[in-house]
């Protein structure tokens, strides 16, 4: 499940002092425009009360790093409060005593936790015969056969707009939404098709794409009953300006003992305009990151420690990155309440 923001403004950051600047520079921070590592939340260390400070993980870090940002404790620990899906710092929480999703930016490191953003969006709506288990936007993806928009900020009231999906290939995928392309989009299953929205328009007719896979790579027998075998999700990317990439992601679960997912194959593909797909294996200095959050990629350069030409995959217990170039995958077991990847925030 993934949080998926189209047309909301990122919150104010507090301005820093050329103190500050240096400090975070020494710390791998961006040279060229002044922005975090992405980074993901480790856990809330009580400080008070109802109140921890966050603890998060920078992707070109070796360790936790504590902050003093301050959140409530109930969105990182507590069983009432839910979060199922984050994009651009935002998340969305579920409150299951009164079925309220709330979009809130208080697990954003770089958000003020003076003057938090939070919007309740309407009660859900379930159509007939789909589930109720949520990809979360401002679109809500279901698990199943329904997509469902909202505009909050357009009325004092807002309500779902809902639509129907028919191909039940797109019904386990989750959404994105295209900057490039300014749409929804949802990769079906095997990721052999895309099938895209125009939030723009009232009649929310779906465009239809099929790709086209090219240059694949040759692959051993072990290695296709391997992938046969496996756990696929894919994923599109396309936040590198002008290029769009779906990347497959391979898990098997463990044989024994805690039963985990283990990364046993990741691969990428460049994507153009006309649904030309081809497999490569060098993406040059972009790092791929995939999470329970909207997928992104960010220059591996611009922040000092980070490893290029790789993807990076966070879930509720497992972190993997994977080289392209030498196709060599570094993983551990970490658990995760909160497996959300969150991208470079600009800090003034």
């Amino acid at each position: 499940m993934s949080l998926l923001l189209s047309r909301l403004s990122r919150p104010a950051l507090v301005r820093r002092s050329s103190l500050l600047h240096h400090l975070l520079l020494s710390k791998g921070f961006s040279s060229s425009l002044l922005q975090t590592p992405p980074c993901f939340i480790v856990t809330a260390s009580p400080c008070g009360e109802n109140l921890g400070k966050l603890v998060v993980m920078y992707a070109n870090g070796r360790g936790c790093t504590d902050l003093e940002k301050k959140v409530p404790l109930e969105l990182v620990d507590s069983d009432l409060r839910v979060t199922i899906g984050a994009s651009y710092g935002w998340v969305a929480a579920l409150n299951k005593d009164d079925g309220i999703l709330r979009l809130q930016d208080d697990l954003n490191p770089f958000a003020s936790d003076t003057d938090p953003k939070r919007i309740s969006l309407p009660p859900l709506v379930t159509l007939p015969c789909c589930q109720t288990q949520m990809d979360c936007v401002v679109a809500v993806k279901f698990l199943g056969p329904q997509l469902s928009f909202c505009r909050p900020a357009q009325s004092n009231k807002p309500e779902w707009t809902n639509v129907r999906i028919e191909n039940p290939c797109f019904y386990s995928s989750p959404v994105m939404f295209s900057n490039k392309d300014d749409m929804f989009r949802i990769p079906g299953s095997r990721g052999h098709f895309i099938r895209s929205w125009d939030h723009r328009t009232e009649n929310h007719k779906p465009k239809f794409q099929r790709l086209r896979f090219q240059n694949l790579p040759e692959l051993t027998k072990t290695k296709r009953e391997l992938l046969l075998s496996c756990c696929t999700s894919e994923h599109l990317v396309d936040e590198s300006p002008g290029e769009t990439f779906l990347v497959k992601w391979y898990r098997r679960a463990t044989p024994s003992g805690v039963v985990r997912m283990k990364t046993k194959a990741l691969m990428v593909y460049k994507q153009d305009d006309e649904g030309n797909t081809l497999y490569t294996q060098d993406i040059g200095d972009l790092c791929i990151f995939i999470s329970k959050s909207g997928p992104f990629c960010v220059s591996a350069s611009s922040f000092h420690g980070m490893c290029s030409n790789s993807v990076e995959v966070l879930d509720v217990d497992k972190w993997a990155c994977v080289d392209l170039p030498d196709y060599f995958i570094i993983s551990q077991n970490p658990s995760s309440r909160h497996p959300y990847y969150i991208p470079p925030q600009n800090i003034d």
